[in-house]
């Protein structure tokens, strides 16, 4: 990531390996826009959050934070994912005894944040129409992440940012950019967007709606799993912590809890998407986790008596809720937002 931010030796060498990647990425969408490969529409609207960049830019805390509002306001909402990091196959719905190896950890801990129905996919479609199928009461279908996958047809679009912006504005592997900024919308996808900056800092020339990141609750690993709210952190001030993440930015997550004035003996930061196999901290250690790391740690095993979960609440602007309640009322024009 450090090497994204600029054009320096590396970002060059790799340049042969973007063009590469761009004259693949160009086929993928010449074949859909010419008709070779298939474009579902489904029948209901699709809503798909995404990042345009690689390494978490806070597109899951997005979602999370869009589910409430869409809950909030009425809507009957479902929630399609590849479901990343799973070892499942084919299609896989929700459901009360779902494991992060079945459906993904982000999928797994945006089920258990919402109750919202959820499924798993290769094909997004398969997966959406799958949900259709036993939920026919759903209005709008929203897509985790998928702003690069062009088989389904989207109504609209929310492009997620952090402060890093457009790094060098070059694509993968030479620049985090997963896709080209000049590519046109699909047919029967729609070009309606909107821009989020998901930590507040407006970081690219693109016009949007700033968010704040908020880390104010723990919660212990069991009671956590048990829906349980927590307390709040400044209660857990009065004693040493190792604090432990698999994410695309964990040192973001240990200076987020330092900024709350906990003091982090150790910091454990692991690959994106860790599995937790074997636990990186000693029996009976005191830690603090992010929900995406929680979802894979049962809180009978051992090791994790000790263990607390750190919440990420995401609260985008007032002005966001009302850019996005526009469009959903012309896309669904039956509904009447409570």
């Amino acid at each position: 990531m450090r090497h994204w931010q600029g054009r320096g030796l590396l970002a060059w060498a790799l340049r042969p390996l973007a063009g590469l990647y761009r004259l693949l990425t160009a086929f993928d969408r010449w074949r859909h826009r010419v008709g070779l490969a298939r474009i579902e529409r489904l029948p209901v609207p699709v809503l798909v959050i995404g990042n345009w960049i690689s390494g978490g830019a806070g597109k899951t805390p997005t979602l999370l934070a869009v589910l409430e509002l869409l809950q909030r306001w009425g809507l009957k909402v479902g929630v399609v994912s590849r479901g990343h990091g799973r070892s499942s196959r084919g299609v896989r719905v929700a459901c009360a005894s779902s494991s992060a190896s079945e459906l993904g950890d982000e999928p797994l801990l945006i089920a258990r944040r919402t109750r919202v129905p959820l499924a798993v996919g290769e094909r997004r479609a398969d997966a959406a129409r799958r949900l259709l199928g036993m939920h026919p009461e759903l209005q709008l279908i929203v897509c985790d992440d998928g702003l690069q996958h062009h088989a389904l047809a989207r109504d609209l679009s929310l492009w997620v940012f952090d402060r890093r912006g457009l790094g060098n504005g070059w694509l993968l592997p030479a620049g985090p950019l997963r896709q080209d900024r000049k590519h046109a919308p699909l047919p029967g996808s729609s070009a309606a967007h909107l821009v989020l900056y998901s930590d507040g800092v407006a970081s690219t020339a693109l016009p949007g709606f700033m968010a704040e990141r908020e880390l104010r609750r723990a919660v212990p690993l069991a009671d956590w799993w048990r829906g349980e709210p927590g307390v709040e952190l400044a209660r857990l001030r009065d004693r040493a912590w190792w604090a432990c993440a698999g994410l695309a930015q964990p040192q973001a997550f240990f200076a987020a809890l330092q900024a709350q004035g906990l003091d982090l003996a150790r910091t454990l930061p692991l690959a994106d998407h860790a599995p937790f196999a074997t636990l990186p901290w000693p029996d009976g250690t005191a830690v603090l986790v992010t929900e995406k790391d929680a979802v894979k740690l049962d809180p009978q095993r051992a090791g994790c008596a000790a263990v607390w979960v750190v919440p990420l609440d995401l609260r985008p602007e007032p002005a966001f809720a009302d850019a996005l309640r526009e469009p959903l009322r012309r896309l669904i024009p039956t509904w009447t937002p409570d």
